[in-house]
C-alpha cells in the first residue's frame, strides 16, 4: 500500500513538474507527519504536501491530478487550527498558508479587498487598519487563522450577535472545481443563474442542481435550519437563495463547506469602518450557573459581545505569563473564589455611543460585582486571557488534557442556560471535569472535557459524549457544530438535516462526483460515505506506544494540541523566529514536537521490523534538521499556551541520539574555558583570531564572523564576591551590597558594560562586587552533552546559593545567561536562584538627573529570551533610564537571528539574517537604539556596521 501511494504520488509530482506548477512539494516522512495532526484529537498521515504559490498553482494542482490517474484526493489546509479534523486526509494536503498570503488593492468606495486564501486574520485587519477599516468576524486564533480557513467553517467569534460570521462579508469567491475548471462565484438573479443553468458543464451542473433544490423545497429549508446566530453551517441551503431580494449565490452554499466542494484562489471580502472607541466590563460571580443566567438580563444592553469564562480557566492562568498584565484588571479574589466572569463589550464611533452603552449596563445591574475597563491595550490584555483559554485548558495537569470534539455546540440564547445545567449533568455522570467559556451572548459554549486519550478506556468515552450531547443540542432546537464546523463529525449531519440530508449528497456528487475533494467530511457522493468519529485514528492512538521513559523525557511534544500559537502571522512577535523566517511548519514547536512525539515512538520498539528502523532512521535525521534551526530563544516555554519547551527537549534529544560526535561540537564544549584564557591576554588574542591560519580553522569549524576580545582595564573591576567578604560588612551594607553575575560573552567580547554598570551603581551609593565569569555551560545544553553540563549547573548553582544566603542582590548583565539559573539550571539541580535583572535595581529610587523634554526617544531593543521570559524588563530599563533623564521607548522587534554562536553558524548564515531583516532592520536604521542583548548588539553591528550602546553604557555616559 505504502509502495502503491508512493508511486501515485512520484506520477503526479511528475505531472506538477510538467504543468509548471510554482510551489513546493514534499512527501518525505517528516514532512508527513508534521501535517499529520491540526488542534483536534485525530491523526492521519497524508500522502504528500503540496504548497501553491498562486491560483494558478492551485488549478493546476486539480488538473495534474486528474492527469496522473491516481485515487489520490485533496484536502485544503489554512491556518492548521482546525479543532475538528477538518484539514487531515490520508492523500495530499494543498497547503495555502506558507505561501498564498497576498492581499490585493484596497477598493474605499466598495469597501472590498481582494486576498488570497493563505491570508491571516490579523494579517488583514493591519493591512486594513490605515484605511480606518476591518474584518469583522473575530475568532480567537486570529494571529493565524486564514481567511481561506475562515470561509471553509464560515467562521465567527467574539461580537458576533452585531457583525455576523464569515460568509456575510463575501463579495465573490474564485475557485477551482474538481474538473479543474476555474469558475467565480458571487452573486446574481434567478433569472442569471437559470441561464447558466441551462447550459452545459459542471458549472451549469452545478447551478441547475443547487437552482432545483432551494426553489423546490424552500418550505422545508426553513422549517428544519434554525432562525439564530450559529445557524446551520456547511452546504447553507437557507441563504444560498434570497426570494425577497431575488438574490441567488452559492458564497454561502460554499461557506462551511470545508474544501469538500471546490478549491479556493482568491477571496472579494466586504469590509466594515473599524469602531473608534470601546470599553469593557468584566463581571465576577461565585457560581458558573450565576454568570450563564444573568447573560440574559445583560444582552437587554445591547452590547457587542458577552463573553464567559469559568475557574478552570482562571486557575490555570494564574500560573502563565499572560496574568502579570492581567491580575490587577481581574481584581483580588477576597473572601470567596471566584467561579466564573463575564467581558461584556461595547463599541462605538465616539464616547458618547460607549457611555450609552454603560449607561444601558448600569441600568440593569449585573448580578456579580463589575470593573469597567477603558483603556486599549488593558482592554486586549483581558481579550489575551480568553483567546488563550483553549491552550490553558490543555494545562490542566498530569496527562488529562481539555480535549475538543463537543467544544462548539449552540442553541438559542434563552435556553443556553438550562441546555448547559443538562450538558454539565451529562458530563458530571461520567465522573469528568472539564473548562467551560465562549460566546455566551449568542448560545455558543466551548466545552472542554479533561481526558486523557491514551487510557483506552476514556478513549472510549468520545463516542457516548457526542451521540448524547449531539441529540441534548437537537432537543433545545441548536447545533451540534456552531462554530467550527463539522469536520469528522459529518455522520451526525443527517440528525439536523433531516429530509434534506439526500440533497447534501446530490450537492456533493455534482459538485465531486469522484470523491476527490476533502473525501470522508460533511457528505459524501453516491457510492461513498463519511468518516465516524470512531473510525479516525486518534493522535493518543500512536501516543500509546510511547515509552514512559520517553514519555516523560519529552512529555511538552506529547501535551502539544496543536494549537498553533506559534504560527502567528506577526514577524515581530518573539515566538518563534525559525518559523517566521521560512513557514515551514517543520521549523516551529508544533512542527517540532510532532516530530519529537513521532521519534519517541519509533524509539520505544523494542525489536523493530527493518521498514520501522528505516523510518525511524528518516524520523531521527528529519527531528535534527528541525532542530538545527531552533535558535533555543525559549519563547516556545513560555508563550506557547501548553508550554512546548522545544530547547529542553531538543538537548535531550542530542544527548539520546549522539553517535560520534563531529569535531566542531567537540570544539563548543571547549570554548568557555578557551574564553577564560582569551580573557586573560585579549591582546594576543585577538592577534592569533587575526591571524589566516585561525580564519581558515574555524572555517573548517563551520563559523564566521567571530567578535574580537575587549580589552579592558582589569584595575578597574570590581572586587570577586566571596561568602567571607560579605560576612565581613555590617548587615546594613549587606543588603546595600550588589553582586554583578558576570557571563562568558559580555566579559569576553564587552566588558565595557561591566564596567559601566560597575561605575553606575557605585554612584548610586551600591557596594559593587562580582561574581566572575565561570562556564555556564549553554553550549554543551545545546549540543546534548548532559552528564558535564549537569555537573557545571551544580557548581554554578551552589555558588550563587551560597552567596544569596548571605543576604546581597544578585544582578545579571546579560538575560539570556542570567535567566540559566531560573531555567536551565533549575531543570538539572531542581533548585533556582534569582539573579535578577540590572534595571529592576536601577528603576527604584529619585530621579538622579532631569532630561532634555526636546530629545527623541531612545529604542529600546530587548534580547528574544528576555522578551520571553521577563516580558516587564524592557519597561524597567526605560523607567531606569527616566530616572537618569534619558527618554527611551521599549520596541516591539522579535529575535535578532545571532542566539549565542547560531549567527555565527555558517549553515545559517542565510536565515539569520532573514530573522533580523524581520523586525530588527527596520529599528537600527541609525544611532538611537539602546540593545539588552550581548548576541543582539554583536549581531546589529554585523548587519549594519552600528553597534547599539547597553542602556548601562548610555547611563555612565550621561553619570561621566
Amino acid at each position: 500500500m505504502a509502495e502503491a501511494t508512493g508511486a501515485a504520488v512520484a506520477r503526479l509530482f511528475a505531472e506538477l513538474g510538467a504543468a509548471g506548477f510554482g510551489g513546493d512539494r514534499e512527501s518525505g516522512i517528516g514532512a508527513r507527519h508534521v501535517a499529520s495532526t491540526d488542534n483536534s484529537i485525530y491523526q492521519l498521515l497524508p500522502a504528500a504536501i503540496v504548497y501553491p504559490r498562486s491560483g494558478d498553482d492551485v488549478t493546476a494542482v486539480v488538473q495534474a491530478l486528474r492527469r496522473s490517474g491516481t485515487a489520490l484526493s485533496l484536502t485544503a489546509r489554512g491556518g492548521d487550527t482546525g479543532t475538528n479534523g477538518q484539514s487531515l486526509n490520508t492523500g495530499v494536503i494543498v497547503d495555502f498558508g506558507r505561501h498564498m498570503r497576498g492581499i490585493g488593492a484596497f477598493d474605499p468606495v466598495a469597501n472590498t479587498v481582494v486576498v488570497e486564501p493563505g491570508v491571516v486574520l490579523d494579517q488583514l485587519n493591519a493591512f486594513l487598519a490605515p484605511h480606518g477599516r476591518f474584518f469583522p468576524p473575530m475568532v480567537s486564533t486570529a494571529s493565524r487563522a486564514t481567511i481561506g480557513g475562515m470561509v471553509a467553517t464560515d467562521a465567527s467569534g467574539k461580537g458576533s450577535r452585531r457583525w455576523g460570521k464569515t460568509s456575510d462579508y463575501i463579495a465573490a469567491i474564485d475557485l477551482t472545481l474538481s474538473d479543474g475548471t476555474s469558475w467565480r462565484a458571487e452573486p446574481m438573479t434567478r433569472a442569471a443563474a437559470e441561464r447558466i443553468a441551462g447550459g452545459t458543464g459542471i458549472v451549469a451542473d452545478i447551478h441547475r442542481e443547487a437552482l432545483r433544490i432551494v426553489t423546490t423545497r424552500a418550505d422545508e429549508i426553513a422549517a428544519i435550519f434554525p432562525r439564530m446566530n450559529r445557524g446551520l453551517t456547511g452546504y447553507n441551503l437557507q441563504r444560498t437563495w434570497d426570494a425577497a431580494a431575488d438574490q441567488f449565490f452559492l458564497g454561502y452554499l460554499l461557506a462551511g463547506s470545508e474544501g469538500t466542494l471546490a478549491l479556493t484562489r482568491s477571496i472579494t471580502l466586504r469590509v466594515e469602518p473599524r469602531p473608534q472607541r470601546r470599553a469593557l466590563a468584566v463581571i465576577r460571580y461565585d457560581t458558573f450557573d450565576a454568570a450563564m443566567r444573568d447573560v440574559q438580563r445583560l444582552i437587554a444592553a445591547d452590547p457587542d459581545a458577552i463573553e464567559i469564562i469559568d475557574d478552570k480557566i482562571l486557575g490555570v492562568a494564574h500560573s502563565d505569563i499572560i496574568w502579570t498584565s492581567v491580575e490587577a484588571l481581574l481584581g483580588g479574589t477576597g473572601d470567596r473564589p471566584v467561579a466564573a466572569m463575564n467581558f461584556v463589550e461595547f463599541t462605538g464611533d465616539d464616547d458618547a455611543a460607549i457611555a450609552a452603552g454603560l449607561d444601558r449596563l448600569a441600568a440593569i445591574g449585573p448580578a456579580g460585582d463589575c470593573r469597567i475597563v477603558r483603556d486599549p491595550a488593558q482592554i486586549g490584555q483581558l481579550w489575551a486571557l480568553r483567546e488563550k483559554s483553549v491552550g490553558l485548558l490543555a494545562r490542566l495537569g498530569g496527562a488529562r488534557q481539555g480535549i475538543p470534539f463537543v467544544e462548539d455546540t449552540a442553541v438559542p440564547p434563552e435556553r443556553l442556560a438550562d441546555y448547559v445545567a443538562q450538558f454539565r449533568a451529562l458530563l458530571d455522570r461520567h465522573g469528568l471535569q472539564y473548562g467551560m467559556f465562549g460566546h455566551a451572548d449568542v448560545g455558543c459554549l466551548h466545552v472542554r472535557p479533561f481526558l486523557d486519550l491514551r487510557d483506552p478506556a476514556r478513549a472510549a468515552l468520545i463516542r457516548p459524549i457526542s451521540d448524547a450531547v449531539a441529540q441534548l443540542t437537537k432537543d433545545y432546537g441548536g447545533l451540534l457544530w456552531g462554530e467550527h464546523g463539522r469536520g469528522f463529525r459529518g455522520e451526525y449531519s443527517p440528525l439536523f438535516f433531516g429530509d434534506l440530508y439526500p440533497e447534501l449528497v446530490r450537492l456533493k456528487t455534482v459538485f465531486d462526483p469522484d470523491n476527490r475533494l476533502n473525501p470522508g467530511k460533511l457528505a459524501a457522493p453516491a457510492g461513498h460515505e463519511v468518516d465516524r468519529i470512531d473510525g479516525v485514528p486518534l493522535r493518543a492512538d500512536a501516543d500509546r506506544d510511547i515509552s514512559d521513559r520517553n514519555a516523560l523525557a519529552f512529555d511538552r511534544a506529547v501535551a502539544c494540541n496543536g494549537n498553533g500559537a506559534c504560527h502567528a502571522w506577526d514577524a515581530l512577535d518573539v515566538m518563534c523566529p525559525s518559523y517566521k523566517a521560512t513557514r515551514d511548519r517543520a521549523q516551529s514547536p508544533k512542527g517540532r514536537a510532532a516530530l519529537l512525539r513521532t521519534w519517541a515512538r519509533l524509539d520505544s520498539i523494542a525489536d523493530p521490523t527493518p521498514a520501522e528502523r528505516a523510518e525511524r532512521d528518516a524520523i531521527t535525521a528529519d527531528t535534527h534538521r528541525s532542530l538545527s534551526t531552533c535558535l533555543s530563544c525559549k519563547a516556545c516555554t513560555t508563550l506557547c499556551p501548553v508550554k512546548v519547551d522545544i530547547p529542553t527537549m531538543k538537548s535531550r534529544f542530542a544527548e539520546r541520539t549522539a553517535t560520534r560526535r563531529p569535531l566542531r561540537q567537540h570544539f563548543l564544549a571547549r570554548m568557555e574555558p578557551m574564553l577564560a584564557i582569551g580573557r586573560r591576554m585579549p591582546g594576543v588574542a585577538n592577534a592569533v583570531l587575526g591571524t589566516g591560519a585561525a580564519r581558515a580553522a574555524l572555517a573548517r569549524l563551520g563559523y564566521v564572523d567571530l567578535p574580537r576580545f575587549s580589552v579592558a582595564d582589569a584595575r578597574a573591576l570590581p572586587p570577586v564576591a566571596t561568602v567571607a567578604a560579605i560576612d565581613a560588612l555590617p548587615p546594613e551594607s549587606r543588603a546595600n551590597t550588589i553582586v554583578l553575575v558576570e557571563d562568558s560573552f559580555t566579559a569576553s567580547f564587552d566588558g565595557h558594560v561591566l564596567l559601566a554598570a560597575a561605575r553606575v551603581l557605585a554612584a548610586c551609593s551600591f557596594i559593587v562586587l562580582r561574581l566572575p565569569a565561570r562556564s555556564n555551560g549553554k553550549a554543551l545544553h545545546l549540543i546534548g552533552m548532559r552528564g558535564r553540563f549537569a555537573r557545571i549547573a551544580r557548581a554554578r548553582m551552589a555558588e550563587a546559593r551560597a552567596l544569596a544566603g548571605t543576604g546581597v542582590r544578585l544582578v545579571g548583565l546579560d538575560a539570556a545567561t542570567a535567566l540559566m539559573f531560573a531555567q536551565e539550571f533549575t531543570e538539572m539541580t531542581g533548585e533556582s536562584v534569582d539573579v535578577a535583572g540590572l534595571e529592576t535595581v536601577l528603576a527604584q529610587g529619585d530621579p538622579v538627573r532631569r532630561g532634555n523634554s526636546g530629545a527623541a526617544p531612545y529604542r529600546l531593543l530587548g534580547h528574544c529570551t528576555e522578551q520571553a521570559l521577563r516580558p516587564q524588563a524592557l519597561a524597567g530599563w526605560a523607567a531606569a533610564l527616566a530616572r537618569f533623564g534619558i527618554a527611551a521607548q521599549p520596541v516591539k522587534t522579535g529575535c535578532c537571528g545571532m542566539a549565542g554562536l547560531f549567527g555565527h553558524d555558517a549553515a545559517h548564515q542565510r536565515l539569520s539574517r532573514d530573522i533580523f531583516a524581520l523586525g530588527w532592520a527596520q529599528a537600527t536604521h541609525d544611532d538611537r537604539m539602546l540593545a539588552t542583548g550581548f548576541s543582539c548588539r554583536c549581531q546589529t553591528k554585523r548587519m549594519t556596521g552600528r553597534r547599539p550602546l547597553h542602556p548601562i553604557e548610555l547611563i555612565d555616559r550621561i553619570l561621566a
